[in-house]
């Protein structure tokens, strides 16, 4: 019987450690880069700065936290060449490139901060410009880090770069990963064992 208690405790604080496990995951709020593929959105094998459109593609933006670019949250929002282009007749020796720019949602803004609404623009430029160049002529001011990392469009946001933010509340940021087990756990675990010490107890007043 005192056996058989002690398999429950386990049992009991097995779901208390693979909450933690899932406690400590950590997002990270950043502009994610995307381009169209037929009627899809595929993310970005390049950076903005390397990757270079051609003349009737369409690229997108999403602001948003995510864990990785499975997890990364796609433009919304009309994504159609013909449609956002309709009215920049094609030129000699330049390109037309369709952008989505989705600044996201409150839940995913910073704190103190509100985005924008999202827009599209029709960005008609030299031929050989890369989508860093695209977006500067209709999204300034861009905003990058030391490590060229892309922070903002048109100013938004303010302040912060691709920063750690917690799952629980997305617009907390954090400087490193929680290691150890949190306060919620321990009192957890303190609970399953008093419960359990009590079963063993009661067996052996029985026996």
């Amino acid at each position: 019987m005192i056996r058989r208690a002690t398999v429950l405790f386990l049992a009991a604080l097995l779901p208390l450690l693979a909450g933690a496990g899932q406690a400590q995951a950590v997002g990270y709020r950043y502009w994610s880069f995307w381009e169209r593929n037929g009627t899809a959105w595929t993310y970005a094998t390049q950076g903005p700065s390397l990757a270079r459109p051609a003349d009737g593609d369409v690229q997108g933006f999403r602001f948003s936290v995510s864990e990785n670019s499975a997890d990364a949250a796609k433009p919304r929002g009309t994504a159609d060449f013909d449609t956002i282009c309709a009215k920049t007749p094609a030129r000699d020796g330049e390109k037309r490139v369709a952008l989505v720019i989705d600044f996201g949602t409150p839940a995913d803004a910073p704190s103190g901060e509100t985005p924008p609404t999202g827009r599209t623009a029709c960005a008609q430029v030299p031929e050989d410009a890369t989508t860093a160049e695209v977006l500067a002529s209709v999204a300034k001011p861009l905003r990058y880090d030391a490590n060229a990392l892309l922070c903002a469009i048109a100013g938004y946001p303010e302040k912060g770069c691709g920063e750690q933010v917690t799952p629980e509340k997305n617009s907390t940021p954090t400087t490193s990963p929680k290691s150890g087990p949190s306060i919620g756990l321990i009192g957890g675990i303190a609970a399953v064992a008093l419960l359990a010490a009590a079963a063993i107890w009661q067996v052996r007043r029985r026996a």
